[in-house]
């Protein structure tokens, strides 16, 4: 007898982060951009987070940087970057004295990779409860934490989905226990109809609680795409990313599988009075801006304005409402008021 097919959260977590995994073999800024990717200026906006969360904690002995699902480490490596800079607003003295306090760590499934900075810790796994004094950055990690899939069967009951490899799927058991609860409660299905799609979000909540359970104090800040109850995608978001382009999600280990976060259930979950923000009002509050340069700087000193010009359209891009700027920033403050929120 063939076995049935598993459902997308057990799929996804083999062809993500088994033997033969996306995240466990591949490159994945080759498949797709993250804000990291695209300019540095996100990496100075988290090195000017970095510093607020400093100045609150009273600049303790130990600074702690954790990046979740850290990649290749670029997001790291660029904040490091920003604070060892004699320039800019993370650089100078105060960045100076943070960088000489600071214990940055990558959390990371994959591999490291070569040439890293050996300062910059690795690990597979989070710290223990309560380890880390700073700050907590997710960024674009929740959405690949896996989940099953429901979808209203022809008599409108939720049933999940199984998947194979080819990512051909079938209707399977209908949902129950904590997957029906988590439904009911954020992404009621009943009455939407034949068809009608919801990723089932409790495994992220329960991530995420972790994740910020790791901080004795500071700031937690997921980033991610997200909706929330008022507006649910009536047939989900899940969608592959393959060689740069989006895809069908196959759950075949060569492409990234990933899906929209409800972050509003993510912040129910999380301790204290989280807030959310969109990244274009997050990025605003830490400096960011997009302004073109004055035109009399091209004739005073056109290298500048042509890095100037630069520079704009790369914030642009990182605070566009349509685009970047349309993520969500989840933050979560532990005895720590960085003036964010």
């Amino acid at each position: 007898m063939i076995p049935e097919p598993p459902g997308w959260r057990t799929a996804t977590e083999r062809a993500l982060y088994g033997p033969r995994g996306f995240y466990t073999h591949q490159a994945p800024a080759a498949h797709f951009r993250t804000s990291v990717h695209a300019s540095p200026l996100f990496a100075r906006a988290v090195a000017v987070l970095l510093l607020k969360v400093d100045e609150a904690l009273g600049r303790p002995a130990r600074l702690d940087l954790a990046d979740i699902g850290a990649g290749r480490g670029e997001l790291l490596t660029g904040v490091l970057a920003e604070l060892r800079s004699p320039h800019g607003p993370a650089g100078g003295t105060a960045g100076a004295d943070a960088a000489a306090r600071l214990r940055p760590v990558a959390v990371e499934r994959g591999p490291r990779p070569p040439g890293l900075a050996a300062g910059i810790a690795w690990r597979p796994e989070l710290p223990e409860p309560g380890a880390l004094t700073g700050l907590l950055f997710a960024n674009e990690w929740l959405d690949n934490v896996p989940v099953d899939v429901a979808e209203n069967d022809p008599e409108g009951v939720p049933r999940l989905v199984l998947v194979e490899e080819t990512g051909e799927e079938r209707l399977g058991p209908e949902v129950a226990g904590e997957d029906a609860e988590w439904l009911a409660r954020w992404w009621p299905l009943a009455g939407a109809g034949p068809g009608a799609r919801a990723e089932i979000g409790h495994p992220r909540d329960a991530a995420w609680v972790a994740a910020a359970g790791t901080l004795a104090a500071g700031a937690a800040v997921a980033v991610d795409y997200g909706h929330t109850r008022a507006a649910r995608p009536p047939f989900g978001t899940l969608t592959g990313f393959r060689d740069g382009q989006e895809s069908a999600p196959v759950p075949d280990g060569g492409c990234d599988l990933t899906s929209h976060v409800a972050l509003d259930a993510v912040a129910s979950a999380a301790p204290g009075e989280p807030a959310l923000l969109t990244q274009r009002a997050a990025l605003r509050a830490l400096g960011l801006e997009g302004r073109r340069p004055a035109l009399s700087l091209a004739s005073e000193d056109p290298a500048a304005y042509v890095r100037a010009l630069g520079a704009a359209g790369e914030a642009a891009e990182l605070l566009d409402p349509a685009g970047l700027g349309a993520f969500t920033w989840l933050v979560c403050e532990r005895d720590c008021a960085t003036g964010l929120v």
